[in-house]
């Protein structure tokens, strides 16, 4: 009579079948060309409006001219060094709102009597608009990267801290009770079962968090004048450099739908063991 397999033995094939299906997944270019499709409908209405004097082509130059006008950018040096400095704010506020956002989050999420404690200062804190906060910004830092920052980090952290708090709230307290009852430590239990349950909402989150930080990042290049897309495109408009100035808008645009799908991507890859990205109903 056969033994029944190890539970080790049983999970290492639930995983292998997982990582089989997702390499077997076919591509579906569906999403992809609706999408498409939606971005050349607007670029010609954008382009008729411009076209038949809708709105004055001075104001509004034609899609096609504004376009032209992003792809010769991009063979300038100075086009990328904004795009550099626009992505550097973005990313270093990105990683201080995750340093900041995900340990709290744990730690007051796993904690009733902390979360009681917060919950009036959160409810406070929460509805400020990191905008609003670039008076404060611009008094406490004379350096405008650090003013950025701020405005960046400030916004995404929320973003994530609340994911996190939910992801915290729906770990099973059954589960935390036998990994304490096996004499899990306290710092076992974070890996073992809050983490594995915590990250869809985490990377939810760190979504989230990419699309907000880049507008607070070029808002604040907009606002403050530090250097990056935003301040380029403030330029341009005051030189009354229109098609540049739409270009630079385009620009924008596409590298926040570039950060958008990179941080889908990496949500799939590292959730390919989850029914959200399986795409299969649970019995």
């Amino acid at each position: 009579m056969s033994t029944p397999p190890a539970p080790i033995d049983t999970i290492t094939r639930s995983v292998a079948v997982a990582e089989a299906r997702q390499r077997r997944r076919p591509f579906r270019p569906r999403r992809m060309l609706l999408g498409l499709a939606g971005v050349l409908t607007f670029l010609l209405i954008w382009e008729i409006a411009s076209r038949t004097g809708l709105v004055g082509p001075t104001y509004l130059p034609p899609a096609s001219v504004s376009v032209l006008t992003m792809f010769t950018n991009a063979g300038l040096s100075g086009f990328w060094v904004a795009v550099g400095q626009t992505i550097t704010s973005w990313g270093l506020g990105m990683l201080l709102a995750l340093a900041l956002s995900v340990p709290l989050g744990v730690f007051i999420g796993l904690s009733p009597l902390l979360q009681k404690a917060t919950r009036s200062t959160v409810e406070f804190l929460r509805p400020i608009p990191s905008v609003g906060l670039i008076p404060l910004a611009v008094l406490l830092f004379a350096v405008p990267l650090q003013q950025s920052l701020l405005i960046v980090t400030y916004g995404a952290f929320w973003q994530v801290f609340i994911q996190v708090l939910y992801g915290v709230a729906d770990v099973d307290s059954v589960a935390m009770s036998t990994a304490r009852s096996f004499g899990f430590t306290r710092w076992q239990r974070i890996r073992d079962v809050v983490f594995p349950t915590m990250l869809p909402y985490l990377l939810t989150g760190i979504r989230l968090a990419a699309s907000v930080a880049l507008i607070l990042a070029i808002t604040a290049e907009l606002v403050i004048g530090t250097p990056g897309l935003g301040n380029q495109i403030a330029l341009a408009k005051e030189a009354g450099l229109y098609a540049s100035t739409y270009a630079l808008v385009l620009a924008t645009g596409l590298l926040g739908m570039i950060i958008n799908v990179g941080v889908r991507a990496l949500e799939h890859r590292l959730l390919g063991w989850h029914q959200s990205v399986r795409g299969e109903v649970a019995a």
